[in-house]
């Protein structure tokens, strides 16, 4: 069969403006997200800066923000994700510096792959995701703990120090405060406490969850840390996000409606409240 040539002419080009639209929302989400949240970063009036921890051999990097105040002020800890210090991360630092805080987020896999300084470094996020989960825990506490030192002691801090993690961060973050007797209080976001139950028995300071109703397999470790907690007498409060699933707080913060985009709202507020608390 002879098609004629302008049919042939029309479908070549139906097929080439398919696959271009494809194409396009393949990629063009990621990088205009990406594109935002730099934007935001390098419009904003905060000061960032970036500095070298020392840890036992060699150095890791931390992502520093300072708010704008005329006095000292709290500080807080950002864990980031499983995907490591990218964008979203620092732009969360960022929004947290602006309602009031000296933050400081540690890039916990800078440096533990040779060729590797920070976490924007790597190929992709797999690559990165299979760093993090070869970190060493004790290496992870130790890091945690030269940030600590760093931020608690700046001419302005206040001296009072929160962690606040996602993810991966979150479970590290309710981690460190067995790890940690002077956080002020650990906010844990969609992520689990340590498999051990005994470990929360040295925790002391309150312990804040924010999970979204839809995340089945961290929400099934609730009813067991809860219990624990209570049994020894520890703080642990939580909300539960209807609708909303795992790692709300990044996908809600570019989506402009729906389940995740209000829990990422409610939870900012709900954060900065309990950061403010005492």
């Amino acid at each position: 069969m002879r098609f004629p040539f302008v049919l042939i002419v029309f479908l070549s080009l139906f097929l080439i403006a398919c696959q271009s639209n494809s194409e396009g929302e393949q990629t063009d989400n990621t990088e205009e997200t990406t594109s935002a949240e730099q934007t935001a970063l390098s419009e904003s009036p905060r000061h960032h800066e970036w500095v070298n921890l020392p840890r036992e051999e060699g150095t890791y990097k931390a992502f520093v923000v300072y708010p704008e105040s005329s006095e000292a002020t709290d500080a807080v800890i950002v864990i980031h994700e499983n995907r490591g210090l990218n964008d979203w991360a620092r732009t969360f630092a960022d929004e947290l510096a602006g309602r009031g805080y000296l933050v400081i987020a540690p890039d916990l896999i800078s440096n533990t792959v040779e060729g590797y300084e920070r976490t924007t470094d790597f190929p992709n996020s797999d690559v990165a995701r299979e760093a993090i989960y070869a970190l060493d825990a004790d290496q992870v506490t130790a890091d945690l703990n030269t940030a600590y030192d760093y931020i608690k002691d700046l001419s302005a801090s206040t001296g009072k120090v929160s962690v606040a993690g996602f993810c991966w961060g979150g479970t590290q973050s309710f981690r460190y405060a067995t790890n940690n007797p002077n956080l002020e209080r650990a906010m844990v976001f969609y992520g689990t406490a340590p498999e051990d139950k005994s470990e929360l028995e040295s925790i002391n300071c309150p312990v804040y969850g924010f999970y979204g109703g839809d995340d089945n397999r961290v929400n099934s470790t609730i009813e067991a840390t809860e219990t624990a907690m209570t049994e020894y007498g520890h703080t642990y409060e939580y909300e539960i996000y209807e609708g909303a699933g795992h790692a709300f707080m990044r996908r809600g913060h570019t989506e402009e409606e729906g389940p995740n985009k209000e829990a990422h709202d409610q939870a900012w507020d709900r954060l900065i409240g309990l950061l403010g608390s005492f």
